[in-house]
């Protein structure tokens, strides 16, 4: 992007660079909520002619990714009509594949959840059962996009989609209290359903357009290529994305993206020797969940997906570690405001930092590791040695990147927040660092960067 407006990237006002031109205009609609953009506004901030501005704003609009917000009051001229987003005309679902429990999100086109939905899952019944489970989980979202937009016409959250079919134990966590769970909802097929055209031009021309969704199941099988937060994809395209239908559908779902526990490679989709679980080594998953899907599918670790979504919040700092505790011990990198993900996506395994070299054995291989020392004093009910060992691997990642920043999360850490951000810090300031230590509160973290995999190159991130 260029940055010479202000600190403001600039377009360019050439035929190819409409998408990224479109994905600047999108941003800045996002950015600007309810209250909407003017399209001098949009023109001044991007850099862009204003003839250019009104090409690309009439395209959104007519294809139901912008509406008119009102009008400004006039300052001596015609009154200016003002611009905004349309979050229920686009959908992204995220999933947190966790050793024993799949979370699932579907956020609007702003990035707000609409609903969440967590189910038990064995990541180690197999891969035709994990998927079973995922599809089952996806359909019903894809479905709730239906009835969101015809009963809120705008994404309002409408309430937890309703219990799957099969009998398992599960748990629905609406965006607010007050929405109730629909009664029935007919499930929808993934396949079926196109994206508006804007939002395919508007991604990366680096990154297969993660919106490009075809209109018959045999031409939406491909899954996107990798994706990056600030930067080129690293991955090779996959195969072509399929042009959109000429027929829109409000709600679409653009695509899901997948976090699970690494190792695994984020540029062919498939993980590698996740702890406790070889079986998936080498499995397809990105590719298998494509074809079972018919949406386009990324996948990423889970605490890539976190540093993900927490780097795209608008007072998120532009360098820090998201450090995460939950069924393992992982951290995702921001530095320069991009995810550092490394060649391999190998980049962010502090859980298997050695730290005692005569230690208890690893699953990884190793021994002594800050992932077998922490999960070992949990499963003592030692919470104390759990934040501290936690703090020394923040300590190490503080003196090895030279970042002000620490985030703790998941559900070990938001089980008692305070005790392991007082625990960590303690161990930092015995150590003279003055980095800050903070709790990522959000309980769906991991999963909603996860759906921000396919959200966030729209909007050019």
């Amino acid at each position: 992007m260029n940055r010479d407006n202000g600190g403001v990237a600039s377009g360019a006002n050439l035929p190819a660079l409409r998408s990224h031109n479109a994905a600047l205009v999108l941003d800045l609609l996002r950015t600007a909520g309810e209250g909407g953009i003017s399209r001098l506004e949009l023109a001044e901030r991007t850099g862009l002619t204003p003839q250019a501005v009104s090409k690309i704003t009439a395209r959104l609009r007519a294809e139901g990714l912008a509406a008119e917000a009102g009008r400004r009051a006039s300052t001596g001229g015609k009154p200016a009509t003002v611009l905004r987003l349309v979050p229920a005309a686009a959908h992204a679902i995220g999933l947190h594949l966790d050793r024993d429990e799949l979370t699932a999100v579907l956020l609007d086109l702003a990035g707000t959840r609409v609903a969440a939905h967590r189910v038990p899952l064995d990541l180690g019944a197999g891969a035709d059962a994990v998927l079973a489970v995922v599809a089952e989980e996806v359909a019903a979202l894809t479905a709730l996009t239906a009835m969101t937009t015809l009963t809120t016409g705008r994404g309002a959250p409408t309430g937890a989609y309703p219990a799957p079919a099969s009998p398992r134990a599960s748990t629905s966590a609406p965006a607010s209290a007050s929405d109730a769970a629909p009664a029935s909802i007919a499930a929808a097929s993934p396949a079926s359903v196109a994206a508006p055209a804007s939002i395919a031009a508007a991604s990366p021309a680096s990154v297969a357009a993660p919106a490009s969704i075809a209109a018959s199941a045999a031409t939406s099988e491909a899954a996107p290529a990798s994706v990056s937060v600030s930067a080129p994809a690293v991955g090779p395209a996959s195969a072509p994305a399929a042009d959109p239908a000429s027929a829109s559908v409000p709600g679409a779902v653009l695509g899901v993206g997948v976090a699970m526990p690494g190792p695994l490679d984020h540029r062919t989709g498939t993980p590698g020797r996740v702890t406790g679980f070889p079986e998936w080594d080498g499995f397809p998953l990105r590719e298998e969940l494509a074809r079972r899907l018919g949406l386009p599918v990324v996948l990423d670790k889970d605490t890539n997906a976190a540093a993900l979504g927490l780097a795209l919040r608008p007072d998120a700092p532009d360098s820090f570690a998201y450090v995460h505790l939950g069924t393992g011990l992982g951290a995702g990198l921001v530095l320069g405001g991009a995810v550092l993900r490394g060649g391999r996506t190998g980049a962010g395994e502090l859980g298997h930092q050695t730290v005692q070299l005569d230690g208890p054995p690893c699953d990884c291989g190793g021994r002594g590791c800050l992932e077998v020392l922490c999960l070992t004093a949990l499963a003592h009910g030692d919470r104390a040695e759990a934040a501290r060992i936690l703090g020394t691997g923040a300590a190490n990642l503080v003196r090895l990147l030279d970042i002000d920043r620490v985030l703790l999360g998941g559900r070990a850490v938001l089980a008692d927040p305070e005790a392991y951000a007082r625990g960590a810090r303690e161990v930092l300031a015995g150590l003279g660092l003055s980095a800050d230590v903070g709790v990522a509160v959000a309980p769906y973290a991991v999963t909603e960067g996860a759906a921000q995999l396919i959200l966030a190159p729209i909007f050019g991130k």
